[in-house]
């Protein structure tokens, strides 16, 4: 067996992973260290966390794996640019910029760093990391697999077919077609950051009606075999460095949203005498026929693949799997009985999809059957009891030291029943862009305005923007409209364990819960497994033994701008400059 490092970098969301003996011992996003929003950089901390993790040095590693075939990526650009000349001048020059001092020496950059010999440093394409990085974390023997972004090397879609440790690809669809730059571009047109935003163009979508249906079917036509072309007349993201929609796009839909025109949703602002509102609900419509344009795209290519994979078992992976939305359209309106998206589709998974591709495929350490037990998001840093107490020492701040987990839960459960909204900083940070319990932000989620506060308050975010709904995996089903099945195979449900899915509450159930039923009366459901989280799962219980209510309002720990809370230093610096009532990090709890 192998000690196998995986490397993203130089695109956004910079990370590393580390398998040692094939098990995933270490993976994180270099963001959670530097405290850069979606950090590119080579991710220098990020490596040195998971070896330190690991019990290594660089220099002890067999193989360091870049999730990306630099020469093939800068063959796309070279030739894309060229063929646009002279239009493409910046596009040109600020690529070759870009690679000539970063990706293009990256075998010497990562054997420098890591004090190990060039031959140890490899790499894997782009797609292939986004599908080993789904299928190798999955629970299934055999599945379909299909990876959706805005573009690796050139493939911006692929379709496999993987059993027996092995992937087969049996098509692709290659640059400049891309659901995920066309999406990218209606997250700029609504003046939301491009690999950001997209979650705010999700979140709007339900507040608009998808009018504009007619209109969107103009920029792409789908094919009978799976694929789709797009109308390249309205997107310019071949030539132009810096904007992703052409001015024929800009006939058909109008000008961007005015960057001073507020998207305020609930309550205020949409129904003013001066045509604010009017012109606020123009561009949530937009936003709701792109987010329905892009699901029956998603639903197109996954329909034909269930058709020639000969497999029930569906992974996803990819920028595009992040769509919550999608992925339940996905399960209602498709043939695939399982579904898995692994916690981190977008690039920074591909780190851990490289090292997994190394291991399972090249070096034939692959598996016979699925895993017996669910994927752990919980892969990044930890602190001990004698940190936390440590720091609050060292901040003179009165706080409560709990004996055990029961009396802490008990508490804790309490003062959110008291409507006291709780940051809560746990064990190791989750693997991906949702929290799921550990580094969370917690509330009573039937209070009628916590979802303002909440919003306003303390993630000082859009007031459109939803919560999610954690939910005890026992009482899902009473709550909402879905159902979890033959528990034998209750893991292919990661979309629900990690946050992947949209599910809409069941009839009655919507009106108790204002503050993270989104106002189509769906949520973005964690289902909260006692194996996964023992210590939230217990929380959630001791909250519904209070309440009678096995759900709280669940929001990552960070505000607007900023990477999640890496521990305690983080976590409590957001306590401070916010409205979060109480602090708990381990056992400990500090109050305002």
């Amino acid at each position: 067996m192998a000690k196998i490092l995986g490397v993203a970098s130089h695109y956004h969301d910079a990370a590393a992973a580390l398998i040692v003996d094939g098990r995933v011992v270490a993976a994180a996003d270099e963001e959670r260290f530097s405290r850069v929003k979606h950090d590119s950089r080579f991710p220098r901390n990020a490596i040195e966390f998971c070896l330190a993790k690991g019990g290594i040095s660089g220099n002890e590693l067999d193989y360091a794996v870049f999730y990306e075939n630099p020469k093939l990526k800068l063959d796309r650009i070279l030739r894309t640019t060229l063929k646009h000349s002279p239009y493409s001048r910046d596009l040109f020059v600020a690529a070759l910029r870009s690679y000539l001092t970063n990706k293009y020496w990256i075998k010497t950059a990562m054997s420098s760093f890591l004090d190990c010999d060039t031959s140890a440093v490899v790499f894997c394409e782009h797609h292939l990391s986004h599908a080993c990085s789904a299928f190798f974390c999955s629970p299934f023997s055999d599945a379909a697999v299909v990876t959706i972004d805005g573009v690796g090397e050139w493939n911006t879609v692929t379709a496999s077919v993987c059993r027996d440790g092995q992937i087969l690809k049996l098509y692709e669809i290659d640059f400049p077609h891309s659901v995920g730059l066309l999406y990218s571009a209606f997250t700029a047109f609504l003046r939301f950051r491009v690999n950001d935003g997209e979650y705010r163009v999700m979140g709007l979508a339900p507040y608009g009606r998808p009018n504009r249906m007619d209109d969107m079917w103009k920029l792409v036509s789908l094919h009978g075999d799976g694929k789709f072309a797009l109308n390249l007349d309205y997107f310019s993201w071949e030539y132009d460095s810096h904007r992703l929609y052409s001015d024929k796009f800009l006939e058909l839909f109008g000008q961007p949203r005015p960057e001073d025109l507020e998207l305020d949703f609930d309550g205020r602002g949409n129904d003013d005498k001066n045509g604010v509102g009017l012109l606020a609900q123009q561009y949530a419509d937009i936003a709701a026929s792109a987010q329905k344009l892009v699901e029956e795209i998603v639903l197109h290519i996954v329909r034909h693949i269930h058709d020639v994979a000969d497999s029930d078992s569906l992974c996803l992976a990819g920028g595009v799997a992040l769509n919550s939305v999608a992925n339940h359209r996905i399960r209602q309106e498709t043939n695939f009985s399982h579904i898995f998206v692994q916690p981190a589709a977008g690039d920074a998974g591909c780190a851990l999809g490289a090292a997994l591709y190394w291991n399972q495929v090249v070096l034939e350490n692959g598996r016979s059957g699925g895993r017996m037990e669910p994927f752990n998001p919980y892969l990044g840093e930890e602190f001990t009891e004698s940190d936390c107490r440590n720091f609050l020492s060292a901040q003179a701040v009165p706080y409560s030291e709990f004996e055990n987990t029961e009396l802490l839960c008990a508490r804790v459960a309490q003062l959110l029943s008291e409507n006291k909204i709780v940051g809560w900083c746990q064990g190791r940070f989750e693997w991906g862009p949702r929290s799921l319990g550990n580094r969370s932000i917690l509330a009573n989620p039937t209070h009628p305005n916590m979802k303002e506060i909440v919003n306003r308050k303390i993630k000082f975010r859009e007031p459109f923007r939803p919560f999610a709904p954690a939910v005890l995996e026992e009482c899902l089903e009473d709550y909402f409209e879905i159902r979890m099945g033959d528990h034998s195979t209750e893991y292919s449900f990661s979309t629900l364990y990690y946050m992947l899915e949209v599910v809409k509450f069941r009839v009655g159930k919507r009106a108790l819960f204002p503050s993270v039923a989104h106002v189509d009366g769906s949520g973005r459901v964690q289902a909260v497994s006692k194996k996964l989280n023992p210590l939230f799962w217990q929380l959630i219980n001791e909250y519904k033994n209070v309440t009678g209510i096995p759900i709280l309002l669940n929001t990552s720990f960070n505000v607007k701008g900023e990477p999640i809370a890496r521990g305690i230093n983080d976590a409590y610096d957001t306590f401070l400059g916010t409205d979060i009532d109480v602090l708990v990090i381990g056992n400990f709890v500090v109050s305002k």
